[in-house]
């Protein structure tokens, strides 16, 4: 009995809370000249969605092993799709590289990630999902200003409420594009006055062209590209921070994953090892940096590059990544606060292995005669005493 009046009165402040949350996001949508007319409509029938809240804290990019991640979104089936609808889409796709700079390949690449090429869209309704995160203090200002931005949505295109579905953050149609890239990017690709992301390929793949493009796209460049690393590589230079001339890479002995010598044009790059030394490397150009503003995971960018080089007729990686443990974020924290109570700097025990909590486990890595690839291997574990 104690029990069920508890929960019930846990579900109740939960519903106080997110209707005095309701009236702040009307409120900030009043001073930002949203019509009275729209924030009605948007927010009659608000309502908080609990799944929303555990996939924000679960977010595979940053949860799954590489391989896991990887060999889940590079498929063959993928691949033979994605060149299918690169022959479908052929003239669309030329015009936008034209005009873009963007090759076809990227587009499909990016189309087949987001949505297995429209397949799956997502079905969360937009509105509570983006209102559930704006009242949730983890996010509650950028969700907010999104949330307001899909109110501007409806109000431009015409959308009702339930036309607007996507992702569990908030992500929308074909391309799936949070309401502030749609706002600022989207493109009417077809002419028909609206830009419809869900029922519009041609307003789609033209958006994303335009997005990749403000974003900085690099004419006449590729993302990256797999490589070999010679057997007693180091591991000095690593990730985003050490971004080196191709010609002061293969003077360090890195070659093509076919064994072949990697060309020096006057280009920098970084070397990116997602699953340690066990795994595939990468080299990393500028355009791999965009893919990561569309996307803030290496992760993803690794897996947009490689599959649109695969829809271009590449091979399949050399090394295939292999099989490792997944590890919790509640063992990613404890590592962390291993690390941090012997010294090193690394910021906040958060449970992600970013770019601190690398180059910290590689100075503590070579401090003890390891491989200092940063990756948060069984050994490593070992090493701090932390049991798996």
């Amino acid at each position: 009995m104690f029990s069920a009046g508890l929960m019930s009165f846990s579900a109740s402040a939960a519903e106080q809370d997110f209707s005095q949350c309701k009236v702040k996001l009307e409120k900030a949508a009043v001073a930002q000249g949203i019509q009275q007319s729209t924030i009605e409509k948007g927010l009659r029938d608000l309502k908080p969605i609990k799944r929303v809240i555990k996939l924000d804290r679960s977010q595979p990019e940053f949860s799954q092993t590489f391989a896991d991640y990887f060999n889940k979104r590079v498929t063959s089936k993928r691949v033979a799709q994605g060149r299918k609808l690169l022959k479908k889409h052929r003239a669309l796709l030329q015009k936008l590289q034209k005009e873009y700079g963007v090759p076809p390949q990227y587009l499909m690449s990016f189309w087949g990630l987001e949505t297995n090429f429209g397949g799956y869209k997502g079905k969360m309704p937009v509105l509570d999902a983006l209102a559930t995160l704006a009242c949730d203090p983890r996010r509650d200002s950028f969700f907010t200003q999104e949330f307001i931005l899909a109110l501007g949505l409806m109000e431009k295109n015409g959308f009702e409420p339930q036309q607007m579905v996507g992702s569990w953050a908030g992500a929308m149609g074909h391309t799936q594009f949070m309401p502030s890239a749609y706002s600022q990017y989207a493109v009417d690709g077809d002419g028909d006055g609206i830009v419809d992301l869900w029922n519009s390929t041609e307003d789609a793949l033209t958006s994303a062209a335009n997005f990749l493009a403000e974003l900085g796209w690099q004419r006449n460049e590729r993302w990256g590209r797999e490589v070999l690393l010679p057997s007693d590589y180091n591991f000095k230079y690593l990730g985003a921070k050490d971004r080196l001339p191709l010609s002061q890479w293969a003077e360090a002995g890195v070659r093509q994953a076919n064994g072949q010598a990697i060309s020096t044009p006057k280009m920098d790059a970084a070397l990116y090892v997602p699953a340690g030394q066990a795994g595939p490397a990468f080299l990393a150009y500028e355009n791999f940096n965009v893919i990561m503003r569309w996307n803030r995971s290496e992760n993803y960018a690794i897996a947009v590059g490689h599959l649109a080089d695969r829809i271009n007729g590449a091979a399949p990686l050399q090394k295939k990544p292999p099989l490792q443990t997944r590890l919790s974020r509640a063992q990613i924290k404890a590592l962390q606060q291993s690390l941090i109570d012997l010294g090193y700097e690394l910021g906040k025990a958060d449970g992600i292995m970013g770019k601190q909590s690398i180059a910290a486990l590689q100075q503590y890595q070579r401090s003890q005669g390891m491989i200092a690839d940063g990756y948060p291997s069984e050994d490593s574990f070992k090493a701090l005493s932390i049991k798996l």
